[in-house]
């Protein structure tokens, strides 16, 4: 099979469907960050995978000389200010039965049983921070209105959900992470200061409240969706 990963990052998931393609098969992930591509060209060779590929790319100007066999992505179509339209333009790329598959986030799933104030405000200020950056933060459940709005047949969903018991250490890790990632545009969309995220302490404060609450922490839900091109060539 050939594979076209749109917005492919680090390679993740360039990198895992390379694995089931194999070596008779081929993977190229495009991305527009020089800097992704960079690391996920060398996390290819490092684990010797010569046939996947990493190119910088804008969607706008992508015009590839094959078709391929599947379209995938992973929390890129969010990103997109029409995702129906842009996943129409790519179904272009896709042979006739060939597959197109989506993983997006629904932001609004996390939260924590019983309610720990702490991790709740903390994820409320990542949702915000999307919400005036123009992206939705509940695409997933939405998937199969981009797909049907791309002229796609009605898409096969699914949905993974982490629950994960106090102290929640991943969980707190990894939404610190997020947030620290993104507390520039926070403070620049004047969502919360530096100061009153206090970055440093944000993980252990966390878990310390869930363990208190003796709490479930319920992180964004991972939504997937997938079907079969109808248009396209037959090769």
């Amino acid at each position: 099979m050939r594979v076209l990963d749109i917005g492919s990052g680090a390679g993740d998931v360039s990198l895992l469907a390379a694995t089931l393609v194999g070596p008779t098969g081929s993977v190229l992930g495009i991305d527009r960050s020089a800097d992704a591509v960079a690391t996920a060209t060398q996390r290819a060779a490092a684990i010797g995978l010569p046939h996947v590929q990493f190119e910088v790319t804008h969607l706008e100007s992508f015009a590839p000389a094959q078709q391929y066999d599947a379209i995938i992505g992973r929390f890129v179509l969010m990103y997109l200010a029409d995702p129906a339209a842009e996943l129409r333009k790519l179904t272009r790329f896709v042979r006739r039965g060939g597959v197109v598959a989506f993983f997006e986030m629904d932001m609004i799933a996390c939260r924590t049983v019983p309610p720990v104030p702490i991790v709740d405000e903390a994820m409320e200020r990542l949702r915000e921070t999307f919400r005036r950056g123009a992206a939705p933060v509940d695409l997933g459940p939405q998937l199969w209105r981009v797909f049907r709005g791309a002229g796609l047949p009605d898409a096969s969903m699914m949905v993974h959900w982490r629950a994960e018991p106090a102290p929640a250490a991943a969980g707190a890790r990894l939404l610190t992470e997020t947030t620290r990632s993104l507390l520039p545009m926070m403070e620049r969309f004047g969502v919360a200061t530096a100061a009153e995220v206090d970055i440093e302490t944000l993980s252990s404060r966390m878990q310390a409240a869930v363990t208190a609450q003796d709490a479930t922490m319920l992180p964004p839900a991972v939504v997937g969706a997938w079907a079969r091109c109808s248009l396209g060539r037959d090769d």
